[in-house]
């Protein structure tokens, strides 16, 4: 893996000038009162009673998201310790879903709340069942319904993130003042986009290699991941003018998330990532606008950290009064 972006002094000075699209306020307040409008009911837990664990109680979860459409999840609570608890929301990377519970053990562990959502149309458990206006393009997700902001996959899947939070916070383990989302890579872009939509309801945010950042340099810059998806799409539909489709991202880019995000915030990069290239998790990051700080791992791919991140996470969230435990 080679150093494919810019140094590390020019990345710390990269702040491009992106205009948010016009009315983007709006759609998003819109876009979530309607979810929440069209809710079914409270989330449902049904608890596994086969499950192998002893030291964890796993719940299989389903709220509503996207139109009140049901969303999966696993909430897993650590027996040692009382509430309420602290709680962390894990969104998944691309092309990934909830998984196995046994995968998720880390957070109840150190002994938070831990709520993972499915991604729909991703994970096994969560269909995203809205007709994609057709005709359908690229193969993979990026370009669902990427003619207009309202058709495009990821309003729904960003609505789902934030009605996750809505969830958690009703729950009778859970500190409602204490919700940290997280993820990494796709998962870290719907954390920023969550705690920039979420507002007061999110209490930190771990976003670790962010995707959905700054979309026309990704698609510019990467060579490995998603955002090729975007590249292959305008290559392959020459006449197709960029102006719209680089708008119908931009209701979904992390740079115009950042600046409505106030919780703290933990970003993480690798400097040798070919899929979200620094500069693009710089840009978000610069934009952010709660107390926010950055670890570069200078060596590191898309894997930024690895095992090494977690250890970082659990220390910066100790230092600001969201240690695990209850309270």
């Amino acid at each position: 893996m080679a150093l494919t972006d810019l140094p590390l002094e020019e990345l710390w000075a990269y702040r491009p000038e992106v205009a948010e699209p016009e009315g983007f306020g709006d759609f998003w307040a819109k876009t979530l009162a309607e979810a929440r409008a069209s809710a079914a009911g409270p989330a449902e837990y049904r608890r596994l009673t086969n499950s192998p664990l002893r030291t964890v109680d796993a719940y299989d979860v389903r709220f509503s998201g996207w139109g009140g459409q049901p969303v999966a999840a696993w909430l897993l609570l650590p027996r040692a310790v009382s509430g309420p608890l602290p709680a962390v929301v894990s969104y998944i990377g691309y092309s990934g879903g909830r998984g196995l519970h046994t995968e998720q053990l880390l957070w109840s562990a150190a002994g938070y709340a831990h709520l993972v959502v499915d991604s729909r149309g991703q994970g096994h458990a969560t269909p995203d069942p809205d007709p994609v206006p057709e005709p359908q393009y690229y193969r993979g997700l990026m370009t669902r319904g990427i003619d207009s902001p309202e058709h495009y996959y990821y309003r729904r899947l960003m609505t789902d993130c934030v009605r996750a939070v809505d969830a958690l916070r009703e729950h009778p383990a859970v500190d409602p003042d204490r919700v940290i989302v997280s993820g990494a890579s796709q998962g870290g872009g719907l954390a920023l986009a969550t705690a920039g939509l979420a507002g007061d309801a999110v209490a930190a945010a771990l976003i670790d290699v962010p995707f959905l950042c700054h979309f026309r340099r990704g698609a510019e810059c990467a060579t490995l991941g998603p955002y090729p998806e975007i590249v292959a799409y305008l290559s392959e539909h020459t006449r197709t003018d960029p102006a719209p489709v680089f708008r119908t991202l931009a209701h979904f880019d992390g740079l115009h998330f950042a600046p409505r995000a106030t919780a703290p915030a933990l970003f993480s990069v690798g400097l040798m990532d070919p899929v979200c290239p620094p500069s693009t998790v710089f840009a978000a990051y610069h934009r952010y606008a709660g107390q926010k700080d950055l670890t570069v791992w200078e060596f590191g791919d898309h894997g930024g950290g690895r095992g090494s991140q977690p250890e970082e996470q659990l220390r910066w969230l100790a230092g600001r009064g969201l240690e695990g435990g209850g309270s």
